[in-house]
């Protein structure tokens, strides 16, 4: 299915925050720090095939989707857990039709590891033939759970979760935002809920903007016309 990004109207407020530049992104410093090869290749629009290996909320999905925006390339993206022979055939097939117009295709295929054997070579023509770049998600070490095949085409960079710092600055991040989040409107994150959110989710970014959101969507307006999230709904929001 090729992503659409222009659209966020009914998204939630993790979809509606991910990063559209390296500026934006916030962790994963000992891969994208300024000066590392690979945001030098990233602002380059150079593409390679890659695999991202980490615990879920690290960013995976959100740096492909960076990759793509710098290199001016369709996206398509499957997920192993849902996705078989057909809606792979049809990705491929969409990505010869880019190439035959002269434009780029990053597959982005969420949970590789997944798909088996036969499954995982389907995908070496198109990447040695130019069709796809290819980007795989995993939450599994690559040297177990993926082919040799596969793992020689392709680059394996390990995310980290993120820290209890990294998290608050996506939440600050997001109360801030004035387009995507909650900047302007009349929402109060305190430092010690901000610090509370950050402790709880375990390096998740994603999960920390779920619970930003649910929190802000139950918090009461207050005397001054405020919502303003204490800590105490986070305690609500657990039971």
């Amino acid at each position: 299915m090729s992503l659409d990004f222009s659209d966020n109207t009914f998204q939630p407020l993790a979809a509606r925050m991910r990063p559209e530049n390296l500026a934006q992104y916030i962790g994963q410093q000992h891969l994208l720090a300024a000066g590392k090869p690979l945001p030098r290749a990233i602002e380059a629009g150079h593409l390679h095939s890659m695999i991202l290996w980490g615990p879920p909320g690290t960013g995976k999905t959100t740096l492909a989707e960076v990759i793509a925006r710098y290199a001016n390339a369709d996206v398509e993206r499957i997920s192993a857990v849902t996705s078989g022979v057909k809606e792979i055939r049809e990705a491929i097939e969409r990505a010869r039709q880019n190439r035959n117009a002269g434009r780029r295709t990053i597959l982005f295929v969420d949970e590789v590891h997944r798909f088996n054997k036969s499954q995982q070579d389907a995908f070496l023509p198109h990447i040695e033939d130019g069709t796809i770049t290819f980007i795989g998600a995993t939450t599994e070490n690559p040297s177990f759970e993926l082919n040799s095949a596969l793992l020689s085409r392709a680059r394996v960079y390990l995310l980290k979760s993120l820290s209890t710092e990294d998290i608050e600055q996506v939440l600050t991040q997001a109360m801030e935002d004035k387009t995507r989040g909650y900047g302007g409107q009349d929402i109060v994150l305190p430092d010690e809920t901000r610090r509370a959110i950050a402790e709880l989710v375990n390096g998740d970014a994603r999960r920390a903007l779920n619970t930003l959101e649910m929190m802000a969507d139950m918090a009461e307006v207050d005397d001054s016309g405020k919502r303003v999230l204490k800590p105490e709904l986070l305690t609500e929001n657990r039971r």
